[in-house]
């Protein structure tokens, strides 16, 4: 599945940053993901990593997309280590009611503090 500019009648914030309307701090890019630092961090390493791809949270991804979520985990894994992390967390919050507040799904790569669990 190729990538894809997301379509503006779907829009996010994710989907301006994409297109290049919203400036963001970039740490990772390629064919099907863009990683950048979260502008509200809850750690000192915060990253979001969001397929170029829109879906809208992991909750709807089909079967078909299984090579890109992977993808953005490894992506994930590869920004926490370029950031010197030994120790991190992935959270993927799909839904309102789990504190998804973007509809794009979307990876944080969290670390650089301790953890405590459950987060909250």
């Amino acid at each position: 599945m190729s990538p894809a500019v997301p379509d503006p009648s779907q829009d996010t914030i994710f989907g301006r940053i994409l297109r290049g309307e919203i400036p963001c701090d970039q740490v990772h890019a390629d064919e099907h993901c863009l990683a950048f630092r979260d502008v509200a961090p809850q750690a000192p390493v915060h990253i979001l990593v969001i397929p170029r791809r829109p879906i809208p949270s992991l909750a709807e991804a089909q079967p078909e997309d299984a090579a890109l979520l992977g993808h953005l985990l490894l992506v994930a894994a590869s920004v926490a280590r370029q950031q010197g992390l030994e120790a991190f967390r992935t959270v993927i919050n799909s839904g309102a009611a789990a504190g998804q507040t973007v509809f794009h799904l979307h990876v944080h790569v969290i670390g650089g503090r301790p953890l405590t669990w459950p987060p909250g």
